[in-house]
């Protein structure tokens, strides 16, 4: 059995070991670690009741997102349970004295688009929040991971966390994306290979030409899917794109203090004769503009291939995917192109960046939205909403016949206002497809931002290579 070694991995991981329990976990030093109002809770009411303070709190950074709603954010929120949440994590900063990013400030937006954009998620750092898609940050080179709501509280109380290392994995992938093919279609095309369980047990890096080439926010959506393929989490080795993107950022080292970070921070590599205990290689040419047809990530196809027929299944999985196709309205054989929409979402912390929006915008421009389509675009942070409006991208999106909406996790989940209706189809630049995720009864198509453009302007699936 290969044993991973000089991984940067191993490096960051390493470098953070407080302790190793005898035949149990690693008490592992935590960085930063971010709350927000769904998972936070029982944390605070568990130090309230042991009498405890936050060991360091300027290290923990609380913003509401998941119930916020993504229209008239200066009211008080309607659903009685969402208001209790988003007031109760006020109320525990202000207990705790821990930063906080209310909503509606300018500093608030989805947490895991607001923590790289601020510059508090930074290369060779440890990042956790109990939240699963916190692998998003591991796109500076951080070790970034979600955690439980016991362990939320184990970080407030000591800084620290037991855990027990996970193996290491490197999936490259060389060669030259084609058209029209983004960061989500890489991501979606990587589950659909290793399954949603393929790198269960490991945290992966993502190298080769392709991830080289990345901007910062294809990394962060790349990152941010690694959870559903099971791992642990995924990252990405810091380089010159991750220099540019922090440089200047509010919480980024400033001055001398910059140059020194970056001088450490270019170190931050696997060695060349690095041991992985996996490695896997894919070929861009491979990949095309994807979408989901089930009710997992890793149920995708090219846009211009058909779902699988029965007989291409294995047995023991038929009866699991025939139920998934019953629930979805499809059948095995189907090609989906064609298919009438419903609904078409653009936002959460998988695709809620500029770079999205900027994607989305370049298909729509001198188009209009179908008439029988509701489409909810809405930006992952205020700093996104703002740059949207300086770059005119509003008053293309509004041309189109397109709204934007406030900041929030919206129709990612259900746990707020952006709830897609019982049987309505949803084209969404979103991370995960589970049945009722987006509502109960909701049919969910993965998707990157082009391929939801260009579904929102034909009304049904649409390669967006055509535009």
């Amino acid at each position: 059995m290969k044993i991973a070694m000089n991984t940067l991995f191993d490096k960051i991981w390493d470098k953070h070991v407080v302790q190793i329990v005898d035949d149990g976990p690693t008490q592992l030093y935590i960085d930063r670690m971010y709350c927000h109002e769904v998972t936070s809770p029982q944390a605070f009411e568990g130090m309230r009741e042991r009498g405890m303070k936050c060991f360091r709190p300027a290290l923990i950074f609380c913003m509401p997102d998941h119930n916020t709603p993504t229209r008239d954010q200066d009211k008080p929120i309607e659903d009685p349970v969402s208001r209790h949440q988003v007031e109760t994590l006020a109320k525990n900063c202000e207990e705790f004295g821990l930063p906080h990013f209310a909503m509606n400030s300018s500093d608030n937006g989805i947490i895991h688009v607001v923590g790289p954009e601020k510059g508090l998620s930074l290369p060779g750092m440890t990042i956790v929040c109990g939240d699963s898609h916190t692998s998003t940050h591991g796109a500076v080179g951080a070790v970034a991971f979600g955690i439980g709501t016991s362990e939320v509280e184990m970080v407030m109380a000591s800084q620290c966390i037991l855990q027990q290392k996970p193996k290491s994995m490197r999936i490259s992938i060389n060669g030259e994306l084609n058209k029209g093919v983004t960061a989500k279609d890489v991501a979606l095309y990587l589950m659909a290979k290793l399954t949603t369980s393929g790198a269960t047990g490991y945290f992966v890096e993502y190298a080769g030409q392709v991830v080289h080439e990345m901007s910062m926010e294809g990394r962060l959506t790349l990152c941010n899917l690694s959870i559903e393929m099971g791992a642990r989490g995924g990252f990405v080795a810091p380089d010159e794109t991750t220099f540019a993107y922090l440089k200047g950022r509010e919480y980024a080292p400033k001055g001398a203090e910059w140059e020194k970070a970056v001088e450490v921070w270019r170190k931050l590599r696997s060695n060349e004769d690095a041991v992985f205990d996996k490695e896997l290689e894919f070929d861009a040419a491979d990949i095309e503009p994807r979408i989901t047809y089930g009710t997992n990530p890793g149920m995708g196809i090219g846009i211009d291939e058909c779902i699988p027929t029965l007989d291409s299944i294995p047995l023991s999985g038929q009866a699991s995917f025939l139920k998934s196709l019953d629930y979805m309205g499809f059948k095995p054989g189907e090609s989906l192109l064609g298919k009438p929409i419903d609904y078409v979402f653009l936002g959460a912390c998988t695709n809620g960046r500029i770079e999205d929006f900027r994607a989305f915008a370049s298909v729509v421009k001198g188009r209009r939205k179908a008439a029988e389509v509701t489409a909810w675009l809405v930006p992952g942070s205020w700093t996104v909403f703002r740059k949207i409006a300086e770059e005119g991208i509003d008053r293309i999106l509004e041309e189109a016949g397109f709204e934007i909406r406030q900041p929030g996790c919206s129709a990612c989940l259900a746990m707020n206002g952006d709830k897609i209706p019982t049987g309505k189809y949803c084209v969404s630049t979103s991370n995960r497809n589970f049945e009722g995720r987006q509502g109960p009864g909701a049919r969910t198509i993965l998707a990157s931002p082009v391929v939801a453009a260009a579904a929102a302007v034909n009304g049904c699936i649409t390669d967006p290579r055509k535009y």
